[in-house]
């Protein structure tokens, strides 16, 4: 169960990043560089989530399941 609350968490913070990307974008009119650091950190967030993933899976912590 703490293996989905890390990867809630982990989305969030994406979200996050995303959204604070747009504001900055939005607020330097593409002058500043703190736009490209929002979304560096975004990427750098999902990178290591869909590492999580495929740990928790190789662990299994994670299996699939059919509907």
């Amino acid at each position: 169960m703490l293996i989905k609350a890390l990867i809630l968490f982990m989305l969030l913070l994406i979200l996050v990043s995303l959204g604070s990307g747009l504001v900055f974008m939005i607020r330097d009119r593409g002058q500043g560089r703190r736009t490209a650091r929002a979304l560096t950190v975004r990427v750098v967030l999902s990178a290591v989530l869909f590492l999580l993933l495929m740990l928790a899976y190789a662990t299994g912590l994670l299996a699939p399941h059919g509907l």
